[in-house]
């Protein structure tokens, strides 16, 4: 993708389970989110690591150096894809890291020193599924089906229960929320799944009661708060991501 918005393009490319980001232009405050978005947004379609060369971007204010730590931690606890920079300058590297940005986020001086050292962590091996639905009613009951299909076929059975809850919450606040069709992703890595819903919207999902029907009204995503390890609510250039992490912790 590639956009003369405040002079920065990002081009991205595929090298076997990694995602390449080559970024050229300006990063300053007109172009700080639409980097952040797009590294997010790279992150996830959960390749093995998104690796971003520098090379040829240029940064006015050391402290827009950030914009690679906030994604990090958007994308931290899931999906967990490790953002890594890559730089040939040797005494550019070395004023990234007087930033205090390689405490979270990898720097090296060529993709293939970042793959090397990625062949020696371990992989986490993934079962995805993504489905559109539609902008209707009917989808909450596609989507308690989807979950109950998948993670039976995954052995993920004894998870199906609160999987259900989430995913009903989620698709439910973005068919009343937002104008969105939505975009539901599950996911089995063998100890716990994930249930995300992407929508059109960038409004951030929150949680808040409803003041109409009084404090014994409990909002979806309260409940979803209960009953997961995690949840969280990603960015993405085009909306957001609202995902759910059940480990088996959460049986009901």
């Amino acid at each position: 993708m590639a956009s003369n918005a405040s002079e920065l393009t990002v081009s991205e490319h595929t090298a076997g389970t990694v995602c390449l980001l080559t970024i050229e232009g300006v990063l300053d405050s007109r172009s700080y989110l639409k980097l952040r978005d797009a590294v997010i947004k790279a992150a996830l379609d959960e390749p093995r690591a998104v690796l971003v060369d520098v090379d040829a971007l240029d940064v006015p204010a050391s402290s827009a150096w950030s914009v690679f730590t906030s994604a990090r931690w958007h994308v931290s606890t899931w999906p967990d894809v490790p953002i890594v920079l890559v730089c040939s300058h040797a005494g550019r590297r070395a004023a990234i890291a007087h930033t205090g940005v390689t405490r979270y986020v990898a720097l090296h001086a060529s993709a293939e020193a970042a793959l090397n050292a990625l062949a020696g962590e371990g992989l986490v091996v993934r079962q995805r599924a993504r489905v559109e639905l539609p902008a209707s009613l009917a989808s909450l009951r596609r989507a308690r089906e989807l979950v109950a299909e998948y993670f039976a076929a995954w052995s993920q059975e004894e998870l199906i229960s609160v999987a259900t809850v989430v995913v009903n919450v989620f698709v439910e606040n973005v068919l009343q929320h937002t104008i969105s069709a939505p975009v539901l992703i599950l996911e089995s890595d063998e100890s716990t799944v994930t249930v995300s819903v992407q929508d059109c919207s960038g409004t951030p999902a929150s949680r808040h009661e409803d003041a109409s029907h009084g404090p014994h009204r409990v909002s979806g995503l309260a409940i979803v708060s209960a009953l997961c390890r995690a949840w969280g609510s990603t960015p993405t250039p085009s909306g957001k991501t609202v995902w759910a992490v059940v480990g088996p912790e959460n049986l009901l």
